[in-house]
């Protein structure tokens, strides 16, 4: 009875052990199927999971300085493009305007005074010009009388007295003649000028028109309007607060302008073109499946844009892969969109291959 029970373990422990051979088999076949799905599957895509959510942010600036009067927004609220968001106390802007409007008067009133004054010298020179022609006749008058008492006193048909008097007329007439013209032309001169001073008062006018629309445009920094439509966001502005030109109150995330940005290693690229199918999956909402588009690739890699960019002339040369940003468009509705923010993390897949 012993001999049969050893037999009988002698025949179980010569029985080869089949379960492990299997487990092993299958988990081969399962390796080499995987191996082969992710050789055909990186054979048509490029994926990278260093990528974000990207998006066009409006910093709201200051133009002018003044206090705070008003305040017409919430912060993480949607606005629309031209929606007066801030007002400043705009008193001390209406008096600067009303200054400039005030010397602008005055400046067109001296247009006025400048053509009376032209008109004025125009008749003046008008009648020194008759008195030039009244003066030319008198002396041509004179100047025949004179020659004819010269005939005349040869023979002595006139007294010497008579001839010297018409020789008076005639150094009168000519002293006339010469004071007329000299006035006709002092008043040409006049007029001449008064046109050049009236040409200086326009320019002053036009320098009081620029005066006043530069008074209009520093009156309408006054009222602070948002530069896209969007949503608000690092408010720093707060009711009767003294801003200063230049200072930063509040940024918009624009609506619409929200995309990819995908960092690709540059061993990645040899096959990546713009306008590429992308898939792309956002981490905060798994179910969110997203299709996208290569739009195009940064000039340079990311770590010449840093603050220290890296000099390998230096000596301590250690060769690092680089990544190179690719900006990637989103092709989703405005529902879809909304739920998406800048500096979310994504992970993308660019279809190389159909």
């Amino acid at each position: 009875m012993a001999n049969a029970q050893s037999t009988q373990e002698n025949e179980t422990k010569k029985k080869p052990n089949r379960v492990l051979p299997i487990i092993l088999g299958i988990i081969l076949l399962g390796g080499i199927i995987f191996g082969i799905k992710e050789y055909i599957y990186y054979g048509k895509h490029v994926d990278t999971d260093d990528a974000q959510v990207d998006g066009d942010i409006s910093p709201v600036v200051t133009r002018v300085g003044g206090y705070v009067d008003s305040i017409l927004f919430e912060e993480n609220t949607h606005v629309n493009k031209g929606q007066v968001l801030v007002k400043i106390d705009d008193r001390d802007y209406k008096v600067k305007l009303e200054q400039a409007q005030s010397a602008q008067v005055g400046a067109s009133a001296g247009i006025n005074v400048g053509q009376s004054q032209i008109f004025a010298n125009t008749a003046n020179s008008a009648v020194a010009k008759a008195n030039v022609e009244s003066a030319q006749a008198r002396l041509d008058k004179v100047n025949k009388d004179y020659q004819r008492y010269a005939n005349l006193v040869k023979d002595g048909s006139i007294t010497q007295q008579q001839f010297d008097q018409a020789k008076s007329d005639l150094d009168v007439a000519q002293a006339n003649l010469r004071a007329a013209k000299d006035q006709y032309k002092a008043t040409v001169e006049q007029v001449g000028a008064t046109r050049n001073e009236l040409k200086v008062t326009h320019t002053g006018v036009n320098q009081r028109q620029v005066d006043v629309d530069f008074a209009k445009l520093q009156l309408s920094y006054t009222t602070i309007k948002a530069p896209a439509s969007g949503i608000t966001s690092k408010k720093n502005v707060q009711l009767g607060q003294l801003v200063q030109p230049g200072q930063t109150l509040f940024s918009i995330v624009n609506d619409s302008s929200l995309y990819i940005t995908a960092n690709f290693k540059e061993t990645q690229l040899d096959q990546v073109r713009n306008g590429q199918k992308v898939n792309i999956d956002v981490d905060a909402y798994p179910e969110l499946k997203l299709q996208g588009t290569v739009y195009n690739f940064s000039p340079a890699t990311g770590a010449k844009f840093s603050l220290l960019p890296p000099d390998n002339a230096t000596g301590n040369y250690v060769k690092v892969v680089q990544r190179i940003p690719v900006k990637i468009k989103i092709n989703a509705d405005k529902e879809v969109m909304a739920k998406l923010r800048p500096g979310m993390s994504v992970n993308v897949s660019v279809i190389i291959k159909q």
